[in-house]
This record gives C-alpha cells, structure tokens and sequence, in this order.
C-alpha cells in the first residue's frame, strides 16, 4: 500500500496535469508580459516527479509518468466527446463552450506530447545526475534535470499547439513566444529548490515510518 504522503502528492501530481490542460487558456499579466496561468503549475509537476524519485527511485516516479499519461487520454477523449454531443435546446452557451474546449483539444494533445518527452527526459537525466553527484548535492540533479525538460517541455507544447494555427504562427514567431515563457519556467524552478529540500525530508519520514 501507498504511504500517505505518496498519495497526496499523486494526487496533488494529477489534479495538476488536468488543472493546466483546462485552465491554461486565461492570460494574466506577470511583470507586465502576458502568461498563461498554466504557467505558474507546470514547475510543481517537475517539482514533485523529482522529490518522488529521490526518495523512492526511478521505478515509482515511471508510474506517476504512466497514470499520468492515461489521465490526460482519459481527459482528452472525454473532451472531445463532449464537443461533439449536440447541446440541449435550453443550453444558450454552446458556442462559448466550443470555442473554449475545441481549441483545448489541440493543447490536450500539445500537452500529452509534451508531457511525455519532457517526463522522460527528467527521469533519465535526474538518474544520471544522482548517479554523478553519488546521492549528494540534491540541487545540481534536481536542477539540472529539470532545465532542459522544461526546455523540452515548452518548445514541443508551443510547435504543436501554436505553429500555423494563423499564418503569422511561423516557426520563428513561435520560438520569440517560447523563450519568455521557458524562462520563467526554469527561473520558478531554480527558486523552489528549498521546496526540494523540505518534500524530499517530508517524504523521506513518511517512507521510513512505514
């Protein structure tokens, strides 16, 4: 059975997946720039695949990666069928409704992408690096994982999510678009490297209590 604290954070893992696939498309302004919300979720993704493969290894952290995986199918299917269905006569919001999860459907996709390679990526890399430090230095492997997954992360969402959806959306417009966006990612990252340090302890008693 699962240790508490475990469970929280896979639920905590897969209500943050769903969170960003719907709620992304609200733009705020950080800094006076113009971001989607979804932004300030993605960092705490990686933060927790990291923490859980600290403490419990890759093979656990690769299950988080699976449920997730079938948790964003399960969301996409679910969305594109409720799309599809013809709206009851007395719903006057269909076209709002279309217009907002149509397009999430093209981002469910971006997103699974995405998810899935960046993923990938930080599992090997955050292995390689703990293997190099010898289970020291949990800043170097945690950061150094997670940069170029978000990289990953960022650049693969914005390509199939964005390019050519106008003519405007060309490749080179859409990497101007990325780059902010990757830099806030990776700045969110290296700032909550405490947070690293606090789950991982928090994690860790849980699992040796048991």
């Amino acid at each position: 059975m699962l240790n508490t604290r475990l469970q929280i954070l896979f639920s905590l893992f897969i209500a943050l997946l769903i969170w960003v696939n719907l709620l992304w498309v609200k733009l705020v302004s950080f800094f006076w720039i113009p971001v989607s919300v979804g932004i300030f979720m993605v960092p705490f993704i990686f933060l927790i695949t990291d923490i859980v493969q600290e403490v419990y290894g890759k093979c656990v952290v690769k299950r988080f990666l699976m449920w997730g995986v079938i948790a964003l199918i399960f969301v996409l299917l679910f969305t594109a069928l409720f799309v599809y269905l013809e709206p009851h006569e007395k719903f006057s919001f269909n076209e709002e409704y279309e217009t907002i999860f149509w397009n999430s459907l093209r981002m469910l996709i971006a997103s699974l992408v995405a998810f899935i390679l960046s993923q990938t990526h930080d599992i090997i890399a955050y292995d390689w690096w703990k293997k190099q430090t010898k289970g020291k230095s949990l800043w170097v492997r945690n950061n150094f994982s997670t940069i170029p997954s978000q990289f990953i992360d960022t650049f693969v969402f914005m390509m199939i999510a964005f390019y050519h959806t106008t003519p405007d959306y060309t490749f080179v417009f859409i990497i101007t678009l990325a780059i902010p966006y990757y830099l806030f990612k990776i700045s969110f990252a290296i700032l909550d490297t405490p947070l690293v340090y606090l789950w991982v302890n928090w994690l860790s008693k849980d699992k040796n209590n048991n």
